[in-house]
C-alpha cells in the first residue's frame, strides 16, 4: 500500500470513528482554523544548516473535531508551512520549500462535568502523512511523503456559546529514519509546533 493510499485509509477510518460514536449529551462538533510557528526543527534533508538553525517558520491550517462531554474525542487536521526548510544564511541554494501534514488524532480531554465551558485542557496524539518539498538551485529536488506521528496538548476556552479560542503545543516526527549529512541517523523530519486558533462550534 503506497503512502497516498495509507493517508486515504486513515481519513476513512477517522470518518468511520466520527460517524460511529454514540450520541452524547453536550457533545461538540468543532471547526478550528489556526496559525502558529514551528521550532526545534530537525531533518536529514540537505538544507545546509545545523539542527534547529533558522527553524522558526509560520504554519497554518484547520481541523474538524468531535469532542464528547466525557474524556474522548477525535480530530482530522491539515496544516501547511510555505517556507519550512528555508535557512537564513548567505550561500543557501534553496529556491523554495514547503511542508504539510495530514493527520487523524485521538483527544483525551478534561470532562465537561469538571471544566464546564471554561478552559478545557486536553492531550492529543495521532498518525498521518508528513510531506516535505524542497527545490534547490543545483541539486535534485526533495519530494518526500512519509508516515509520521504527533503528540501534544492544549486547552480550549469558549468565549460565547459557539465561539472560543484554542492554544496548543504539538510535536511531529516521521517514522522513517536515515543518515543525515552530519553522520547521525535521525527522522526525515521532526519539529515542534505552537498554534493559536479560533474555535467554532456547529
Amino acid at each position: 500500500m503506497n503512502l497516498t493510499a495509507r493517508a486515504a485509509t486513515i481519513a476513512t477510518l477517522l470518518l468511520v470513528v466520527l460517524c460511529g460514536f454514540p450520541s452524547a449529551t453536550r457533545a461538540d462538533s468543532i471547526f478550528m482554523p489556526f496559525i502558529g510557528s514551528t521550532f526545534a526543527r530537525e531533518t536529514v534533508f540537505n538544507i545546509g544548516a545545523e539542527p534547529d538553525e533558522s527553524s522558526k517558520h509560520v504554519i497554518f491550517g484547520g481541523s474538524a473535531s468531535w469532542l464528547s462531554a466525557g474524556l474522548l474525542g477525535v480530530e482530522g487536521e491539515f496544516a501547511y508551512s510555505p517556507s519550512f526548510f528555508k535557512v537564513e544564511r548567505p550561500g543557501s541554494d534553496i529556491q523554495s520549500s514547503k511542508l504539510f501534514t495530514l493527520s487523524g488524532s485521538v483527544i483525551v480531554a478534561v470532562p465537561l462535568s469538571v471544566s464546564e465551558y471554561s478552559l478545557r485542557p486536553y492531550a492529543i496524539g495521532g498518525v498521518g502523512l508528513i510531506h516535505s518539498g524542497i527545490t534547490y538551485d543545483l541539486q535534485s529536488p526533495v519530494d518526500d511523503n512519509s508516515m509520521g506521528f504527533n503528540v501534544g496538548g492544549g486547552a480550549i476556552g469558549f468565549l460565547t456559546r459557539r465561539t472560543g479560542v484554542r492554544f496548543e503545543l504539538r510535536h511531529f516526527r516521521t517514522f522513517e529514519r536515515e543518515p543525515s549529512d552530519f553522520g547521525d541517523v535521525g527522522p526525515r523530519v521532526s519539529f515542534w509546533r505552537f498554534t493559536v486558533g479560533a474555535v467554532i462550534r456547529y
